[in-house]
């Protein structure tokens, strides 16, 4: 048996030994680049759809209200997605309000003072759908899908600020969908 070690082990030295003197190989070559993921952040408008979407039913996740979906100009979207960005703007964001802060008086008029502003972490806007996907430290991942009826938009644009619906999608915040909410269009100050 103690042969049998041995005779195994000197083997197994020469071998390693003798694995050493051998030239290296050449490493295969890479394969082809994998292709690029879809972009994080994209924008198809024809249409103006800058403004404010503000809920004709503000939808609540616990405290937390829906405040408004604020859309920017083609030219922000662009520069967004070139890279030229902000830590607390971006051409869409969702913004909430807390239901139990005191009321203020703001640019969009009397809102909570308790506010918090998702930024995206992805979004797609075109002239008929609105995907956005944030985070926030208050209401964990906010995502929203939707679509936008441009013939309503461009009535409430003309009325400056119809009543009526121009955005209709679900609304999930703090682990809650809400289905069916609907936003109409305010152009701001």
């Amino acid at each position: 048996m103690r042969k049998t070690i041995v005779v195994s082990l000197t083997l197994g030295a020469v071998l390693a030994l003798a694995g050493c003197d051998k030239p290296k190989e050449t490493p295969a070559p890479a394969s082809e680049p994998a292709a690029p993921a879809a972009a994080a952040f994209s924008h198809a408008l024809t249409v103006d759809a800058s403004g404010y979407y503000m809920p004709v039913t503000a939808p609540s996740f616990g405290k937390w209200m829906l405040r408004d979906i604020a859309v920017g100009q083609a030219t922000d979207f662009a520069a967004w997605e070139t890279g030229n960005r902000s830590s607390t703007w971006a051409p869409i964001m969702i913004e909430f309000e807390d239901a139990t802060s005191p009321m203020v008086q703001t640019e969009l008029g009397e809102a909570r003072s308790g506010q918090a502003r998702v930024l995206p972490t992805s979004y797609e806007v075109t002239d008929t759908t609105v995907r956005f996907t944030g985070t926030s430290p208050e209401l964990g991942e906010v995502r929203f899908e939707g679509v936008l009826n441009a013939d309503a938009l461009a009535t409430s644009r003309r009325n400056l600020g119809d009543e009526g619906a121009v955005l209709t999608g679900s609304l999930t915040a703090g682990g809650v969908t809400i289905g069916m909410v609907s936003l109409r269009w305010w152009g701001g100050d």
